[in-house]
């Protein structure tokens, strides 16, 4: 009885070993992964209508020559109020760069989602075209949802 007690807490410990080098391998893997990190950092009135503030970084390895993005604006009831192109020109490989936008005739307070639509520019030596979309993690400092 006692061996077989002994072999099953060894098994039992042995699964959970692999488990977690399983785990920290997919954890190391998300890590090094190209990614084009796009956060929705702020978002406030001005004298044009309404300002959003981007936090960038390009971690896909390589310089994008350009890197614009369609994005559909939502109202307070979820409908697509409108879609416009938010370009972010040049992003060096590794840089962090914070980019603002002014919408004139968007009023701040009736927006409750920002969508990624889709990427219009993604270009770069080494970089594929569906880069930018297929790389592209998203996020938000503020009350206004922000995803793909």
């Amino acid at each position: 009885m006692k061996t077989a007690t002994l072999f099953l807490s060894a098994a039992v410990m042995t699964a959970m070993s692999w488990g977690a080098v399983a785990q920290d391998t997919a954890q190391e893997s998300a890590k090094s992964a190209p990614a084009l990190s796009l956060e929705l950092n702020a978002v406030q009135p001005s004298d044009k209508g309404c300002r959003f503030t981007f936090v960038i970084l390009n971690d896909l390895g390589a310089d994008l020559d350009s890197a614009a993005f369609e994005v559909a604006l939502f109202n307070m009831d979820g409908v697509v109020d409108r879609l416009t192109v938010l370009d972010f020109k040049e992003l060096p490989a590794g840089k962090t760069k914070v980019t603002r936008f002014d919408l004139p005739g968007t009023d701040c307070a009736k927006v409750s989602r920002v969508l990624v639509n889709n990427a219009t520019k993604c270009s770069g030596k080494g970089i594929k075209p569906d880069a930018c979309m297929s790389a592209l993690k998203t996020d938000t400092k503020g009350k206004i949802a922000f995803g793909l």
